[in-house]
């Protein structure tokens, strides 16, 4: 069976992520979201509720499964027995990034390759952070984000401290 690891902070997820995440589960058998801790980042969201989020959106797509991960990636998808890491590339701004973390986790683990997919143009300008942005302010984000995200967002602004 063919594995795949989608890794990412998930803060939210988009139709981007979504779009990403179709095109892997049509390549490989079995694809794992892994919604990394990252608190670094300072998410909106915690993992257990980005998790929740990322399982709400997946339930119509039968070999994707989604968990928390902390650590290193490498060593994650090794414990998954996962084939492939795959990361979206929406523009050519993040290619430099992503190619120097796929030279690191082939210098980490040269069995595990890394696949690069892009999403529909429609989604080339679509990040988590615009979307947070958006959502701040109280734009509408329901072309961006599925409605419970959305719903999850608004939520979450309107109990935040001003």
């Amino acid at each position: 069976m063919r594995h795949c690891i989608y890794p990412g902070t998930f803060d939210p997820i988009t139709y981007g992520h979504l779009d990403v995440l179709k095109r892997a589960a049509k390549l490989f058998d079995h694809v794992t979201v892994a919604v990394a801790e990252n608190p670094g980042k300072g998410p909106l969201f915690t993992p257990a509720q980005r998790l929740a989020l990322v399982q709400a959106t997946i339930q119509k797509l039968p070999n994707v499964t989604a968990m928390i991960f902390g650590g290193l990636l490498v060593e994650f998808a090794h414990a998954q027995r996962a084939d492939a890491i795959i990361r979206g590339l929406r523009a050519l701004s993040d290619f430099e990034f992503e190619f120097n973390m796929a030279l690191m986790n082939r210098h980490l683990d040269p069995r595990l390759e890394t696949i690069f997919v892009m999403p529909n143009e429609q989604f080339s300008y679509t990040s988590s952070t615009l979307v947070k942005q958006v959502a701040k302010y109280g734009g509408n984000v329901s072309h961006f984000v599925p409605r419970e995200v959305a719903e999850a967002m608004k939520a979450a602004y309107a109990s935040a401290p001003s």
